[in-house]
């Protein structure tokens, strides 16, 4: 190109413009939303981390805010376990870091389904009560599928069960018959109490409600007369409470009272008239046995006479017979006075 017309083609070309801020507006708006949003997730979450921490922290109870965000992301509620960190921290139980209560033993029992808050106040009224429970058994008894704090608070205030247990049945009395055949009707109330020891498969109340029935039953079934049950009603206590009815239970049984008492039917002279009833009639079916034997035998002897007297019939028809045939061949003989036979 030659050199005289370069300026000439510059001049007229025109002019280009510089790039605009608006031009990129819409691009920064949507990120300046996304970082807004970012931010305010991180300020919220450093919220409830922080504030947690700062509750931990005036609570005596070190942890790093690192680890809070450790649980949610292993899907642990910090709030729950931290709650129950501080309460046992307060409380003071739990303290020994081998075998006591710590953040990691509470957040593998979260994991593992267990309800940590029941655990923590079970071992706190355990621990007010003077019961030895540590958090090992306490969490063996949550997973195992019992309510440890109901079962804590049973311990220390034994509970009344009702035998017959009119919830679960439709007998509201226990019906036991004395040696002299007179029915007695009882109901009693069994006072128990939680055996922490054998909670872990140690069977439920109903065990306990049927073996105190058969123990009472059995009982009043060993007595002489029901008035000697009704005059002392607590020798069947003594005598249930005897057989140890509460071995490989999860209870304990306090006492056996008996709460009431009611004569019933006499099952023995109702059991001694049926069974009369019952002889009269097999005698009466035996008579009219020995009744049919001898009608049957009756007729067998007359059918037997008849086939006699045909027999005799019979015989005689075949004398002249004979006789007729004795004249046709000429060997009939006849006897005269002197004895000598003669031909005929």
């Amino acid at each position: 190109m030659n050199p005289a017309i370069a300026p000439l083609l510059l001049a007229q070309a025109p002019p280009q413009q510089a790039p605009s801020l608006f031009d990129n507006l819409p691009i920064m708006i949507i990120i300046g939303v996304i970082i807004l949003l970012l931010g305010v997730a991180v300020l919220a979450m450093s919220y409830n981390y922080l504030r947690l921490w700062f509750q931990a922290f005036v609570s005596n109870v070190p942890i790093n805010p690192l680890s809070l965000v450790g649980m949610s992301l292993r899907q642990v509620n910090p709030k729950t376990i931290l709650e129950a960190m501080i309460r046992a921290k307060q409380a003071g139980v739990g303290s020994d870091p081998t075998t006591g209560i710590t953040i990691r033993r509470l957040e593998a029992h979260y994991l593992a389904g267990g309800n940590v808050p029941r655990v923590i106040l079970a071992i706190i009224a355990a621990h007010r009560a003077d019961i030895d429970l540590d958090f090992d058994r306490a969490a063996a008894i949550d997973l195992a599928g019992r309510d440890v704090l109901d079962a804590v608070q049973t311990s220390v205030n034994p509970k009344v069960i009702d035998c017959p247990d009119a919830s679960n049945s439709t007998k509201t009395t226990l019906s036991a018959v004395a040696k002299n055949g007179v029915e007695l009707k009882i109901r009693a109330r069994v006072t128990v109490r939680t055996n922490l020891s054998q909670l872990i498969g140690g069977a439920t109340e109903e065990t306990i409600i049927a073996r105190v029935g058969e123990g009472i039953i059995t009982a009043i079934g060993s007595a002489q007369d029901h008035l000697q049950v009704m005059e002392n009603p607590d020798r069947i206590s003594k005598a249930v409470l005897n057989r140890g009815l509460d071995a490989h239970t999860a209870f304990e049984i306090v006492s056996i009272d008996i709460a009431d008492i009611d004569v019933g039917e006499q099952i023995g002279a109702r059991l001694q008239a049926d069974q009369a009833e019952a002889d009269t009639r097999k005698a009466r079916a035996w008579a009219e046995q020995r009744r049919a034997d001898a009608i049957a035998h009756e007729q067998e002897m007359k059918a037997q006479v008849q086939a006699n007297r045909a027999n005799v019939l019979l015989a005689e028809a075949e004398v002249p017979m004979a006789m007729a045939e004795a004249f046709r061949r000429g060997t009939l003989q006849t006897t005269g006075p002197s004895g000598n036979g003669s031909a005929g």
